[in-house]
C-alpha cells in the first residue's frame, strides 16, 4: 500500500460518530490513552491513534450518522493493550462504564469491555499467552 500522511496506515480503520467530536477526542485521550493524529475542521472529524498501530476516526453527527442508541449494540471495537488491568482502572477513573469486568479467557487473552461517553463499546485485550485456537475449540482456517 502506498503511504499517505493524510490517513492512518492500518488496513482497517473504524469510523465512529459522536455528538461532540472535540469532547470525544479529550475523553478518549484521557480515558483510553488514544492520541489525536489529525484534526479536520473545528469539530468535523479527528483521526486518533490507538497503541502502536491502531487507528479510529471520529466523525460528527449529520444526516444519517448517529452514535449508538440506548439499549442497542451495533458494534464493538477491539483494541490490544499491554496491561488490561491498569488500562481498565484508568478508564474507570475517567467515567467509562465497565460492561464486562476483566476476565482471563482460555484463548490467552485478558479482556474487559467498556462504553465510552457516546455509548460506543470497546473491548481492551491483553495477550497472556500464545494459544493454539484448537486448544479451546477454535479452528485455524487460514493460519498466519
Amino acid at each position: 500500500m502506498k503511504p499517505n500522511r493524510s490517513i492512518p496506515q492500518p488496513t482497517v480503520i473504524p469510523v465512529l460518530y459522536y455528538p461532540d467530536v472535540r469532547a470525544a477526542v479529550a475523553w478518549l485521550s484521557a480515558a483510553f490513552g488514544f492520541r489525536e493524529r489529525v484534526q479536520i475542521g473545528e469539530s468535523h472529524r479527528s483521526q486518533m491513534i490507538a497503541g502502536d498501530g491502531g487507528a479510529v476516526i471520529l466523525g460528527d453527527i449529520r444526516r444519517d450518522r448517529c452514535p449508538p442508541r440506548a439499549g442497542e449494540v451495533t458494534h464493538c471495537v477491539v483494541v490490544r493493550v499491554e496491561d488490561a488491568r491498569t488500562h481498565c482502572a484508568r478508564a474507570q477513573a475517567h467515567g467509562a462504564i465497565i460492561l464486562d469486568e476483566l476476565t482471563d479467557f482460555p484463548y490467552g487473552e485478558r479482556q474487559y469491555t467498556a462504553a465510552d461517553l457516546a455509548g460506543h463499546q470497546w473491548t481492551f485485550s491483553e495477550t497472556l499467552a500464545d494459544v493454539a485456537p484448537e486448544s479451546w475449540g477454535g479452528i485455524s482456517v487460514h493460519p498466519g
